[in-house]
């Protein structure tokens, strides 16, 4: 094994209840209390691209407008995230990427807006560590197909996947290379190659 690919949401931090706040913020400046949501909503979709969550949260407003609005919270949530401490990082993530990166190519796959990774990594001192990453803002394509799309670009052959949830699952079947289930995570796949339990599990395996 030669890199990792991190997911974000449920592997290296958990954003949910700062993400809430970002959409609230939106949502009653836009008079839309009726649609303001909290973590535990956001905890099921976490993991889906971002046009599966906004038609779970807005499906009372027709399309296109659905996405426009959730364009505008997003935006709203990457500011919300840029003014916060973000201090959701789970324990010693930062201690074990700098230890992997020692031995391993580090980069980052998320099904998220563009600019999250880049938070993520700055909030979390991530950056020194991360080689290069890939959003579904990026790309526009499936998680599986965006993981392909970076490892075509840093020619990655050996390689696996570090997520939480069952589409981080099937995006590894899509991608073809293995998954590593963080399991203290948001969701519960169906399959997986290799379990931790903490983020320093992955210096044992």
């Amino acid at each position: 094994m030669k890199a990792l690919i991190f997911d974000i949401d449920g592997t290296l931090w958990d954003s949910r209840a700062l993400v809430a706040e970002g959409y609230n913020i939106q949502l009653k400046k836009e008079g839309l209390d009726s649609l303001c949501v909290d973590a535990e909503t956001l905890k099921p979709l976490f993991g889906r691209v971002m046009t599966d969550i906004a038609d779970e949260l807005f499906a009372s407003i027709p399309q296109p407008e659905r996405y426009a609005l959730m364009e505008r919270c997003m935006a709203t949530e990457n500011r919300h995230l840029e003014e916060d401490p973000c201090r959701i990082g789970y324990p010693r993530v930062r201690e074990t990427l700098a230890r992997l990166a020692e031995r391993y190519r580090l980069f980052i796959v998320s099904n998220s807006q563009k600019g999250y990774p880049e938070l993520c990594m700055e909030k979390l001192g991530l950056t020194p560590y991360i080689e290069g990453h890939l959003c579904f803002g990026d790309t526009g394509q499936s998680k599986g197909r965006t993981i392909r799309i970076l490892m075509e670009t840093f020619a990655l052959t050996d390689c696996a996947y570090v997520g939480d949830t069952q589409g981080d699952y099937e995006a590894t079947l899509e991608a073809g290379i293995p998954f590593i289930w963080a399991a203290y995570g948001f969701g519960t796949p169906r399959g997986y190659d290799r379990r931790i339990d903490a983020p320093e599990d992955l210096l044992k395996l």
